[in-house]
Protein backbone atom coordinates (compact mmCIF):
# COMPACT_ATOMS: atom_id res chain seq x y z
CA UNK A 1 0.00 0.00 0.00
CA UNK A 2 1.43 3.67 -0.54
CA UNK A 3 2.98 5.79 2.07
CA UNK A 4 0.83 8.44 2.91
CA UNK A 5 3.38 10.77 3.99
CA UNK A 6 3.77 14.01 2.34
CA UNK A 7 7.26 14.92 1.36
CA UNK A 8 9.88 15.08 3.95
CA UNK A 9 9.82 19.24 5.14
CA UNK A 10 12.93 21.47 4.40
CA UNK A 11 13.23 22.23 7.71
CA UNK A 12 15.88 20.92 10.21
CA UNK A 13 15.04 18.68 13.15
CA UNK A 14 13.16 15.29 13.28
CA UNK A 15 10.43 14.57 11.04
CA UNK A 16 6.68 14.82 12.48
CA UNK A 17 5.94 11.32 13.28
CA UNK A 18 6.26 9.41 16.72
CA UNK A 19 9.59 11.29 17.06
CA UNK A 20 8.11 14.67 16.47
CA UNK A 21 9.35 17.66 19.02
CA UNK A 22 6.29 18.44 19.15
CA UNK A 23 2.47 16.47 19.91
CA UNK A 24 1.53 13.87 17.11
CA UNK A 25 -0.19 14.01 14.90
CA UNK A 26 -4.22 13.23 14.30
CA UNK A 27 -4.30 9.05 13.78
CA UNK A 28 -0.72 8.34 15.10
CA UNK A 29 -2.14 7.58 18.54
CA UNK A 30 -2.55 3.96 20.19
CA UNK A 31 -4.24 2.48 22.73
CA UNK A 32 -2.11 0.96 25.25
CA UNK A 33 -1.85 -2.66 24.55
CA UNK A 34 -1.02 -5.66 27.23
CA UNK A 35 2.16 -6.77 28.02
CA UNK A 36 5.33 -5.36 28.50
CA UNK A 37 6.43 -4.74 25.05
CA UNK A 38 3.26 -3.13 23.99
CA UNK A 39 3.55 -0.83 27.19
CA UNK A 40 6.90 0.09 25.76
CA UNK A 41 5.97 0.82 22.05
CA UNK A 42 3.46 4.28 22.88
CA UNK A 43 6.77 5.44 24.95
CA UNK A 44 10.16 6.09 23.43
CA UNK A 45 11.53 2.15 22.49
CA UNK A 46 9.76 3.24 19.55
CA UNK A 47 12.65 5.78 19.29
CA UNK A 48 12.34 7.40 21.20
CA UNK A 49 14.95 9.50 10.55
CA UNK A 50 29.54 5.19 -13.59
CA UNK A 51 31.89 6.37 -11.61
CA UNK A 52 33.46 7.04 -8.20
CA UNK A 53 33.61 10.20 -6.16
CA UNK A 54 31.25 12.71 -5.16
CA UNK A 55 28.09 14.30 -6.13
CA UNK A 56 28.14 15.87 -9.88
CA UNK A 57 25.42 18.68 -10.38
CA UNK A 58 23.13 18.58 -13.11
CA UNK A 59 20.07 21.16 -13.76
CA UNK A 60 16.98 19.11 -12.63
CA UNK A 61 13.94 21.08 -13.91
CA UNK A 62 13.15 24.11 -12.11
CA UNK A 63 15.80 26.85 -11.12
CA UNK A 64 17.25 24.87 -8.91
CA UNK A 65 20.41 22.39 -9.56
CA UNK A 66 20.00 18.84 -8.40
CA UNK A 67 23.13 16.39 -7.56
CA UNK A 68 23.26 13.41 -10.07
CA UNK A 69 25.32 10.38 -8.67
CA UNK A 70 25.93 7.12 -10.29
CA UNK A 71 25.36 4.21 -7.55
CA UNK A 72 25.98 0.61 -8.37
CA UNK A 73 22.03 0.05 -9.89
CA UNK A 74 22.08 3.17 -11.98
CA UNK A 75 21.76 6.67 -11.50
CA UNK A 76 19.99 8.59 -8.71
CA UNK A 77 19.20 12.49 -8.73
CA UNK A 78 18.97 14.21 -5.13
CA UNK A 79 18.24 17.70 -4.11
CA UNK A 80 20.36 20.11 -2.83
CA UNK A 81 20.32 22.73 -0.17
CA UNK A 82 23.57 24.62 -0.10
CA UNK A 83 25.79 23.46 2.51
CA UNK A 84 24.41 19.90 2.14
CA UNK A 85 22.95 17.57 -0.39
CA UNK A 86 20.07 14.60 0.05
CA UNK A 87 19.69 11.33 -1.61
CA UNK A 88 16.13 9.90 0.32
CA UNK A 89 13.96 6.35 -0.89
CA UNK A 90 17.10 4.59 -2.40
CA UNK A 91 16.76 1.11 -2.87
CA UNK A 92 19.19 -1.28 -1.20
CA UNK A 93 17.37 -4.16 -1.76
CA UNK A 94 14.66 -6.13 -4.11
CA UNK A 95 11.00 -5.49 -2.84
CA UNK A 96 10.59 -8.16 -0.06
CA UNK A 97 7.34 -8.96 -1.20
CA UNK A 98 5.37 -11.96 -2.79
CA UNK A 99 7.35 -15.15 -2.94
CA UNK A 100 10.74 -12.50 -1.35
CA UNK A 101 8.61 -11.94 1.73
CA UNK A 102 10.06 -13.67 4.98
CA UNK A 103 13.40 -14.54 2.57
CA UNK A 104 16.68 -12.76 3.34
CA UNK A 105 17.16 -9.47 1.14
CA UNK A 106 18.28 -9.96 -2.61
CA UNK A 107 20.23 -7.47 -4.51
CA UNK A 108 18.28 -4.17 -5.78
CA UNK A 109 17.67 -4.36 -9.99
CA UNK A 110 19.80 -2.58 -11.51
CA UNK A 111 18.10 0.91 -13.65
CA UNK A 112 17.91 2.27 -17.08
CA UNK A 113 17.21 5.27 -15.85
CA UNK A 114 17.46 8.14 -13.63
CA UNK A 115 15.92 7.56 -10.30
CA UNK A 116 14.17 10.80 -8.62
CA UNK A 117 15.44 10.25 -5.40
CA UNK A 118 14.11 13.80 -4.07
CA UNK A 119 11.73 12.61 -1.04
CA UNK A 120 11.68 9.61 1.23
CA UNK A 121 9.70 6.44 0.09
CA UNK A 122 7.41 4.07 1.79
CA UNK A 123 8.15 2.56 5.27
CA UNK A 124 8.17 -0.87 6.43
CA UNK A 125 4.52 -1.93 7.48
CA UNK A 126 3.84 -0.49 10.79
CA UNK A 127 0.89 0.87 12.85
CA UNK A 128 0.41 3.99 14.77
CA UNK A 129 2.78 4.94 18.04
CA UNK A 130 -0.30 5.56 19.65
CA UNK A 131 -4.02 5.92 19.24
CA UNK A 132 -6.48 3.83 16.97
CA UNK A 133 -5.53 3.09 13.28
CA UNK A 134 -4.12 -0.03 11.03
CA UNK A 135 -1.04 -0.62 9.20
CA UNK A 136 0.86 2.04 7.36
CA UNK A 137 3.74 1.91 4.48
CA UNK A 138 4.39 -0.72 2.53
CA UNK A 139 6.26 -4.23 1.77
CA UNK A 140 8.64 -2.70 -0.58
CA UNK A 141 10.00 -0.76 1.83
CA UNK A 142 13.43 -1.39 1.54
CA UNK A 143 15.29 2.23 1.30
CA UNK A 144 17.91 4.25 2.78
CA UNK A 145 18.79 7.49 2.56
CA UNK A 146 22.05 9.47 1.94
CA UNK A 147 22.95 13.36 3.43
CA UNK A 148 26.40 14.16 1.92
CA UNK A 149 27.96 18.19 2.70
CA UNK A 150 28.52 19.59 -0.83
CA UNK A 151 31.60 19.97 -2.82
CA UNK A 152 34.48 18.49 -4.01
CA UNK A 153 36.10 16.72 -1.19
CA UNK A 154 35.72 13.11 -1.06
CA UNK A 155 36.95 10.42 1.84
CA UNK A 156 34.68 11.66 4.47
CA UNK A 157 33.78 9.50 7.61
CA UNK A 158 30.78 7.36 6.74
CA UNK A 159 27.90 7.04 9.49
CA UNK A 160 25.23 5.05 9.25
CA UNK A 161 22.07 5.31 11.65
CA UNK A 162 19.65 2.58 12.60
CA UNK A 163 16.40 3.88 13.95
CA UNK A 164 14.64 2.67 17.07
CA UNK A 165 11.31 1.92 17.58
CA UNK A 166 10.93 -1.36 19.23
CA UNK A 167 11.84 -3.52 16.20
CA UNK A 168 7.80 -2.52 15.54
CA UNK A 169 7.80 1.01 14.25
CA UNK A 170 9.56 3.52 12.71
CA UNK A 171 11.67 4.81 9.59
CA UNK A 172 15.39 6.39 8.80
CA UNK A 173 13.92 9.44 7.19
CA UNK A 174 12.21 10.33 10.59
CA UNK A 175 15.64 11.75 11.99
CA UNK A 176 16.86 14.93 9.94
CA UNK A 177 21.49 14.35 10.08
CA UNK A 178 22.08 17.65 8.53
CA UNK A 179 22.84 19.11 11.55
CA UNK A 180 25.91 16.17 12.20
CA UNK A 181 26.57 15.64 8.51
CA UNK A 182 27.68 19.62 8.17
CA UNK A 183 29.33 19.84 11.44
CA UNK A 184 31.29 17.16 11.64
CA UNK A 185 32.12 16.60 7.57
CA UNK A 186 30.31 13.42 7.15
CA UNK A 187 28.53 11.47 4.99
CA UNK A 188 25.46 10.16 7.21
CA UNK A 189 23.26 7.34 5.73
CA UNK A 190 19.64 6.26 7.20
CA UNK A 191 18.17 3.26 6.99
CA UNK A 192 14.63 1.38 6.70
CA UNK A 193 14.22 -2.34 7.58
CA UNK A 194 11.79 -5.15 8.11
CA UNK A 195 10.17 -4.79 11.03
CA UNK A 196 7.80 -6.82 13.87
CA UNK A 197 6.06 -10.08 12.07
CA UNK A 198 7.76 -9.51 8.88
CA UNK A 199 11.10 -8.99 10.15
CA UNK A 200 11.28 -10.98 12.95
CA UNK A 201 9.41 -13.92 12.10
CA UNK A 202 10.07 -17.28 12.76
CA UNK A 203 8.86 -21.41 11.47
CA UNK A 204 10.26 -24.25 11.07
CA UNK A 205 9.57 -23.92 7.12
CA UNK A 206 12.10 -21.08 7.28
CA UNK A 207 14.84 -23.72 8.94
CA UNK A 208 14.35 -21.09 12.34
CA UNK A 209 14.46 -17.94 13.03
CA UNK A 210 16.20 -16.04 10.08
CA UNK A 211 16.32 -12.28 11.72
CA UNK A 212 15.11 -10.70 8.33
CA UNK A 213 15.16 -7.43 9.74
CA UNK A 214 19.05 -7.42 10.47
CA UNK A 215 19.53 -9.19 7.44
CA UNK A 216 18.55 -5.95 5.62
CA UNK A 217 20.71 -4.21 7.76
CA UNK A 218 24.08 -6.08 6.70
CA UNK A 219 22.75 -5.74 2.98
CA UNK A 220 21.98 -1.83 3.79
CA UNK A 221 25.68 -1.88 5.01
CA UNK A 222 26.81 -3.75 1.80
CA UNK A 223 25.37 -1.53 -0.59
CA UNK A 224 26.91 1.06 1.61
CA UNK A 225 30.37 -0.33 1.01
CA UNK A 226 29.73 -0.55 -2.77
CA UNK A 227 28.73 2.99 -3.18
CA UNK A 228 30.31 5.41 -0.30
CA UNK A 229 32.88 6.74 -2.82
CA UNK A 230 30.97 7.66 -4.89
CA UNK A 231 28.97 10.19 -2.53
CA UNK A 232 32.08 11.47 -1.14
CA UNK A 233 32.40 8.47 2.04
CA UNK A 234 35.36 6.71 3.16
CA UNK A 235 33.80 2.84 2.34
CA UNK A 236 36.90 1.45 5.15
CA UNK A 237 35.68 4.43 7.91
CA UNK A 238 31.65 3.42 7.95
CA UNK A 239 30.53 3.62 11.83
CA UNK A 240 27.38 2.09 12.46
CA UNK A 241 25.45 4.01 15.39
CA UNK A 242 21.66 3.23 16.83
CA UNK A 243 19.76 3.95 19.37
CA UNK A 244 17.25 1.80 21.46
CA UNK A 245 15.79 -0.86 18.82
CA UNK A 246 18.87 0.96 16.55
CA UNK A 247 21.64 0.74 20.06
CA UNK A 248 20.29 -3.48 20.29
CA UNK A 249 20.85 -3.20 16.24
CA UNK A 250 24.37 -2.64 16.67
CA UNK A 251 25.04 -4.82 19.66
CA UNK A 252 24.00 -7.53 17.30
CA UNK A 253 26.05 -6.63 14.34
CA UNK A 254 29.25 -6.32 16.43
CA UNK A 255 28.49 -10.33 17.24
CA UNK A 256 26.78 -11.19 13.75
CA UNK A 257 29.54 -13.17 11.47
CA UNK A 258 27.35 -11.68 8.55
CA UNK A 259 28.81 -7.94 9.69
CA UNK A 260 32.09 -8.68 9.52
CA UNK A 261 34.42 -6.07 7.83
CA UNK A 262 31.17 -3.80 6.88
CA UNK A 263 32.05 -1.50 9.58
CA UNK A 264 35.23 0.04 11.09
CA UNK A 265 33.25 1.75 14.47
CA UNK A 266 30.23 1.34 16.25
CA UNK A 267 28.00 3.60 18.44
CA UNK A 268 25.24 2.08 20.88
CA UNK A 269 23.07 4.53 22.66
CA UNK A 270 20.64 3.03 24.91
CA UNK A 271 20.75 -0.07 23.31
CA UNK A 272 23.74 -2.33 25.19
CA UNK A 273 23.64 -5.90 24.67
CA UNK A 274 23.17 -6.36 28.31
CA UNK A 275 19.18 -4.21 27.84
CA UNK A 276 16.64 -6.05 30.10
CA UNK A 277 13.94 -4.95 32.14
CA UNK A 278 12.20 -6.99 34.74
CA UNK A 279 8.90 -8.27 35.14
CA UNK A 280 5.85 -5.60 35.79
CA UNK A 281 7.88 -3.51 35.68
CA UNK A 282 5.20 -1.28 33.91
CA UNK A 283 2.00 -3.23 34.06
CA UNK A 284 1.16 -5.31 36.26
CA UNK A 285 0.89 -8.66 34.07
CA UNK A 286 4.07 -7.68 31.76
CA UNK A 287 6.46 -10.21 31.94
CA UNK A 288 10.35 -9.38 31.95
CA UNK A 289 11.54 -7.62 28.69
CA UNK A 290 14.46 -9.05 26.95
CA UNK A 291 15.54 -8.41 23.83
CA UNK A 292 17.21 -11.26 22.15
CA UNK A 293 15.41 -14.84 23.13
CA UNK A 294 16.53 -18.34 21.83
CA UNK A 295 15.47 -19.01 18.37
CA UNK A 296 13.55 -22.22 19.29
CA UNK A 297 10.78 -19.99 21.49
CA UNK A 298 10.60 -17.60 17.99
CA UNK A 299 9.92 -20.65 15.36
CA UNK A 300 7.42 -22.14 18.59
CA UNK A 301 5.45 -18.54 18.34
CA UNK A 302 5.57 -18.63 14.30
CA UNK A 303 3.79 -22.46 14.48
CA UNK A 304 1.59 -21.58 16.71
CA UNK A 305 0.71 -18.02 15.01
CA UNK A 306 0.41 -19.65 11.65
CA UNK A 307 -2.41 -22.20 13.18
CA UNK A 308 -3.92 -18.91 14.63
CA UNK A 309 -4.24 -17.77 10.89
CA UNK A 310 -5.61 -20.66 9.65
CA UNK A 311 -2.71 -22.20 8.14
CA UNK A 312 -1.18 -24.06 10.13
CA UNK A 313 -3.02 -27.58 9.15
CA UNK A 314 -1.73 -26.87 5.75
CA UNK A 315 0.52 -30.26 4.62
CA UNK A 316 4.17 -29.87 5.41
CA UNK A 317 6.17 -27.03 2.78
CA UNK A 318 2.69 -25.17 2.48
CA UNK A 319 2.14 -22.99 5.50
CA UNK A 320 4.72 -20.11 4.09
CA UNK A 321 3.00 -19.80 1.08
CA UNK A 322 -1.07 -19.91 3.07
CA UNK A 323 0.88 -17.16 5.47
CA UNK A 324 2.73 -15.86 2.12
CA UNK A 325 -1.34 -15.00 0.56
CA UNK A 326 -2.41 -13.30 3.40
CA UNK A 327 -2.39 -9.47 3.42
CA UNK A 328 -0.34 -6.88 5.68
CA UNK A 329 -3.64 -6.33 7.40
CA UNK A 330 -3.76 -9.69 8.56
CA UNK A 331 -0.57 -10.17 9.89
CA UNK A 332 0.24 -6.15 11.03
CA UNK A 333 -1.62 -6.61 14.34
CA UNK A 334 -1.00 -5.52 17.58
CA UNK A 335 -0.65 -9.23 18.87
CA UNK A 336 1.81 -10.45 16.17
CA UNK A 337 4.06 -7.10 15.62
CA UNK A 338 4.90 -7.70 19.87
CA UNK A 339 4.91 -11.06 19.51
CA UNK A 340 7.77 -10.54 17.24
CA UNK A 341 9.66 -7.61 18.52
CA UNK A 342 12.56 -9.30 19.42
CA UNK A 343 16.07 -10.71 17.74
CA UNK A 344 16.57 -14.31 17.81
CA UNK A 345 19.77 -15.98 18.47
CA UNK A 346 21.02 -19.63 17.28
CA UNK A 347 20.51 -19.38 14.13
CA UNK A 348 23.26 -18.67 10.99
CA UNK A 349 22.56 -14.61 11.35
CA UNK A 350 22.93 -14.43 15.41
CA UNK A 351 24.36 -17.84 16.22
CA UNK A 352 25.31 -16.66 19.86
CA UNK A 353 23.20 -14.29 22.51
CA UNK A 354 25.49 -11.20 22.40
CA UNK A 355 25.69 -10.87 25.67
CA UNK A 356 27.46 -14.11 25.71
CA UNK A 357 29.67 -12.61 22.67
CA UNK A 358 31.01 -10.20 24.64
CA UNK A 359 31.85 -12.08 27.64
CA UNK A 360 33.66 -14.56 25.61
CA UNK A 361 35.57 -12.00 23.43
CA UNK A 362 34.07 -13.67 20.42
CA UNK A 363 32.80 -9.87 18.73
CA UNK A 364 34.11 -7.94 16.02
CA UNK A 365 37.13 -5.81 16.95
CA UNK A 366 36.32 -2.16 16.34
CA UNK A 367 36.44 0.38 18.65
CA UNK A 368 33.31 1.21 20.50
CA UNK A 369 31.63 4.00 22.18
CA UNK A 370 28.40 3.12 23.82
CA UNK A 371 25.82 5.24 26.64
CA UNK A 372 22.70 5.87 28.15
CA UNK A 373 20.70 8.61 30.03
CA UNK A 374 20.48 9.18 33.32
CA UNK A 375 16.97 9.17 33.74
CA UNK A 376 16.03 6.64 30.91
CA UNK A 377 12.64 4.78 32.15
CA UNK A 378 11.06 8.00 33.26
CA UNK A 379 9.63 8.44 29.99
CA UNK A 380 7.89 4.82 30.18
CA UNK A 381 7.02 5.45 33.92
CA UNK A 382 5.37 8.51 32.64
CA UNK A 383 2.84 6.55 30.19
CA UNK A 384 1.76 4.16 32.73
CA UNK A 385 1.36 6.15 36.02
CA UNK A 386 -2.11 6.69 35.13
CA UNK A 387 -3.71 3.46 34.72
CA UNK A 388 -0.56 2.28 37.90
CA UNK A 389 0.31 5.39 39.96
CA UNK A 390 3.02 4.82 42.67
CA UNK A 391 1.47 6.85 45.04
CA UNK A 392 3.00 6.35 48.09
CA UNK A 393 5.25 4.31 50.17
CA UNK A 394 3.34 0.94 50.14
CA UNK A 395 2.78 1.22 46.58
CA UNK A 396 6.49 1.45 46.08
CA UNK A 397 7.00 -1.65 47.74
CA UNK A 398 4.21 -3.15 46.40
CA UNK A 399 6.66 -2.64 42.67
CA UNK A 400 9.71 -3.93 44.56
CA UNK A 401 8.40 -6.88 45.85
CA UNK A 402 6.39 -8.00 42.54
CA UNK A 403 9.72 -7.41 40.41
CA UNK A 404 12.43 -8.26 42.70
CA UNK A 405 10.94 -10.72 45.18
CA UNK A 406 13.33 -11.57 47.83
CA UNK A 407 15.90 -8.69 46.96
CA UNK A 408 13.45 -6.07 47.57
CA UNK A 409 14.25 -5.05 51.21
CA UNK A 410 18.17 -4.45 49.58
CA UNK A 411 17.01 -2.85 46.71
CA UNK A 412 14.88 -0.47 48.96
CA UNK A 413 17.32 0.30 51.09
CA UNK A 414 19.84 1.42 48.16
CA UNK A 415 16.95 3.31 46.94
CA UNK A 416 14.63 4.42 49.92
CA UNK A 417 11.42 6.34 48.63
CA UNK A 418 12.37 9.23 51.22
CA UNK A 419 15.27 10.16 49.18
CA UNK A 420 13.25 10.99 46.05
CA UNK A 421 10.58 13.97 45.58
CA UNK A 422 8.07 10.88 45.00
CA UNK A 423 7.95 7.52 45.25
CA UNK A 424 7.05 7.12 41.40
CA UNK A 425 10.43 8.87 41.01
CA UNK A 426 12.27 6.50 43.00
CA UNK A 427 10.35 3.55 41.28
CA UNK A 428 12.12 5.58 37.61
CA UNK A 429 15.25 5.37 39.09
CA UNK A 430 15.35 1.69 39.94
CA UNK A 431 14.02 0.74 36.31
CA UNK A 432 16.68 3.33 34.97
CA UNK A 433 19.23 1.52 36.60
CA UNK A 434 18.98 -1.87 36.27
CA UNK A 435 17.88 -1.70 32.58
CA UNK A 436 19.80 0.54 30.90
CA UNK A 437 22.53 2.48 32.99
CA UNK A 438 24.15 -0.56 34.70
CA UNK A 439 24.18 -3.01 31.65
CA UNK A 440 25.28 -0.81 29.73
CA UNK A 441 28.71 -0.41 32.19
CA UNK A 442 28.92 -4.11 32.37
CA UNK A 443 28.95 -4.25 28.59
CA UNK A 444 31.56 -1.28 28.27
CA UNK A 445 33.81 -3.62 30.74
CA UNK A 446 33.67 -6.36 28.61
CA UNK A 447 34.49 -4.91 25.44
CA UNK A 448 37.06 -2.55 27.02
CA UNK A 449 39.34 -6.07 27.95
CA UNK A 450 39.20 -6.29 24.22
CA UNK A 451 39.29 -2.82 22.30
CA UNK A 452 38.91 0.91 22.60
CA UNK A 453 35.89 2.16 24.48
CA UNK A 454 34.36 5.30 25.07
CA UNK A 455 31.28 5.53 27.10
CA UNK A 456 28.74 8.20 28.32
CA UNK A 457 26.18 9.33 30.69
CA UNK A 458 23.73 12.11 28.91
CA UNK A 459 22.79 14.01 31.72
CA UNK A 460 20.71 17.08 30.67
CA UNK A 461 17.33 16.96 32.73
CA UNK A 462 16.47 19.78 30.90
CA UNK A 463 16.56 18.03 27.15
CA UNK A 464 13.54 18.84 25.23
CA UNK A 465 10.60 16.51 25.04
CA UNK A 466 10.58 16.00 21.37
CA UNK A 467 8.20 12.94 21.14
CA UNK A 468 5.93 15.41 22.86
CA UNK A 469 4.80 12.56 25.73
CA UNK A 470 2.07 14.09 28.03
CA UNK A 471 3.41 16.19 31.25
CA UNK A 472 2.55 14.32 34.72
CA UNK A 473 2.40 16.91 37.38
CA UNK A 474 5.38 16.35 39.71
CA UNK A 475 7.06 14.13 37.65
CA UNK A 476 9.72 15.08 35.20
CA UNK A 477 11.34 13.90 32.37
CA UNK A 478 14.37 14.57 33.08
CA UNK A 479 17.19 12.77 30.79
CA UNK A 480 15.04 10.22 29.47
CA UNK A 481 15.27 7.72 26.81
CA UNK A 482 15.79 9.13 23.97
CA UNK A 483 16.61 12.40 25.37
CA UNK A 484 20.52 12.73 23.82
CA UNK A 485 18.34 12.66 20.34
CA UNK A 486 17.79 16.50 20.10
CA UNK A 487 21.58 17.08 20.67
CA UNK A 488 22.66 15.02 17.38
CA UNK A 489 20.13 15.78 14.98
CA UNK A 490 18.13 18.85 15.86
CA UNK A 491 19.17 22.50 14.87
CA UNK A 492 16.49 24.46 17.35
CA UNK A 493 14.70 24.28 20.56
CA UNK A 494 17.78 23.95 22.18
CA UNK A 495 19.24 27.11 24.80
CA UNK A 496 22.21 28.63 24.19
CA UNK A 497 24.24 25.96 26.51
CA UNK A 498 22.11 22.84 25.11
CA UNK A 499 23.25 24.19 21.70
CA UNK A 500 26.86 24.36 23.00
CA UNK A 501 26.48 21.01 24.20
CA UNK A 502 25.07 19.81 21.23
CA UNK A 503 27.52 20.89 18.89
CA UNK A 504 30.47 19.55 21.17
CA UNK A 505 28.00 15.85 21.40
CA UNK A 506 28.51 16.10 17.20
CA UNK A 507 32.14 16.53 17.63
CA UNK A 508 32.41 14.05 19.72
CA UNK A 509 30.28 11.58 17.42
CA UNK A 510 32.05 12.23 14.19
CA UNK A 511 35.22 12.67 15.31
CA UNK A 512 34.78 8.85 16.30
CA UNK A 513 33.48 8.00 13.33
CA UNK A 514 36.50 9.69 11.57
CA UNK A 515 39.77 8.30 13.98
CA UNK A 516 38.24 5.95 16.34
CA UNK A 517 38.69 8.77 18.88
CA UNK A 518 35.98 11.15 20.20
CA UNK A 519 38.99 13.71 21.28
CA UNK A 520 40.77 16.27 19.75
CA UNK A 521 42.80 19.54 21.68
CA UNK A 522 40.18 22.25 22.81
CA UNK A 523 37.39 19.63 24.57
CA UNK A 524 37.01 18.23 27.63
CA UNK A 525 39.19 14.81 27.09
CA UNK A 526 36.89 12.08 26.96
CA UNK A 527 39.05 8.77 28.85
CA UNK A 528 38.89 5.94 27.73
CA UNK A 529 36.52 3.07 29.31
CA UNK A 530 38.34 1.74 32.78
CA UNK A 531 36.43 -0.75 34.54
CA UNK A 532 37.77 0.49 38.37
CA UNK A 533 36.71 3.09 38.43
CA UNK A 534 34.54 3.35 35.68
CA UNK A 535 35.38 6.45 33.87
CA UNK A 536 32.34 7.50 31.31
CA UNK A 537 31.79 11.26 30.31
CA UNK A 538 29.69 12.86 31.87
CA UNK A 539 27.29 15.66 28.81
CA UNK A 540 25.50 17.75 30.76
CA UNK A 541 25.30 21.68 29.43
CA UNK A 542 25.97 22.93 32.82
CA UNK A 543 28.86 25.17 33.34
CA UNK A 544 31.87 22.46 33.85
CA UNK A 545 29.50 19.73 33.51
CA UNK A 546 31.35 17.86 31.08
CA UNK A 547 34.12 16.01 32.55
CA UNK A 548 35.08 12.19 32.98
CA UNK A 549 32.83 10.50 36.24
CA UNK A 550 32.34 7.04 37.51
CA UNK A 551 28.34 6.81 37.94
CA UNK A 552 28.39 3.67 39.30
CA UNK A 553 27.89 4.39 43.08
CA UNK A 554 25.25 6.76 41.93
CA UNK A 555 23.34 4.24 40.33
CA UNK A 556 23.99 1.34 42.64
CA UNK A 557 25.44 -0.70 40.08
CA UNK A 558 27.46 -3.02 42.79
CA UNK A 559 23.55 -4.14 43.92
CA UNK A 560 22.71 -4.74 40.18
CA UNK A 561 25.95 -6.71 39.33
CA UNK A 562 25.20 -8.80 42.29
CA UNK A 563 21.76 -10.23 41.23
CA UNK A 564 20.94 -11.91 38.28
CA UNK A 565 19.00 -10.93 35.66
CA UNK A 566 16.03 -11.03 35.21
CA UNK A 567 14.20 -14.85 33.94
CA UNK A 568 13.49 -14.46 30.20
Amino acid sequence: MPDPRPPRPRTVGLRPGPLSPGPLPPGRRRRLGRGLSAALAPALFLLCAAGSGPPSTVSGGGTSARPLVMTSEGPVRGRAHGGHDTFDGIPYAAPPTGALRWRPPRPAPRRTGVLDAGTPRAHCPQLPALGPGGPSGSEDCLFLNVTAPAGTGGGRPVMVWFHGGGFRLGAGDLYRPDPLSLRGDAVVVTVNYRLGVLGFFGHPELGGAPDFGLADQQAALRWVRANATRFGGDPGRVTVFGESAGGLSVCAHLAAPGSAGLFARAIVQSGSCSTTMPPYALLPTGGSYRPFVPAARTVAEGVAAAKELGCGDRPAGAVLDCLRALGTDRLVTPALMERFSALAYGGSVLPVEPVRALAEGRFHRVPVMQGSTTDEMRVFVALTLGARPVKDARAYRERLRASFGAAAPAVEASYPPTAYPTPALAWAAVLSDVSFVCPTLRDSRALARHVPTYGYLFSDGGAPNFAGVPKVAGFPLGASHGSELPSLFTAGALTDRQRTLSERMRDYWTRFARTGSPNAPGDPVWPRFASSPASVLNLDPRAGAIRAVDPAPAHHCALWDALPPPAG
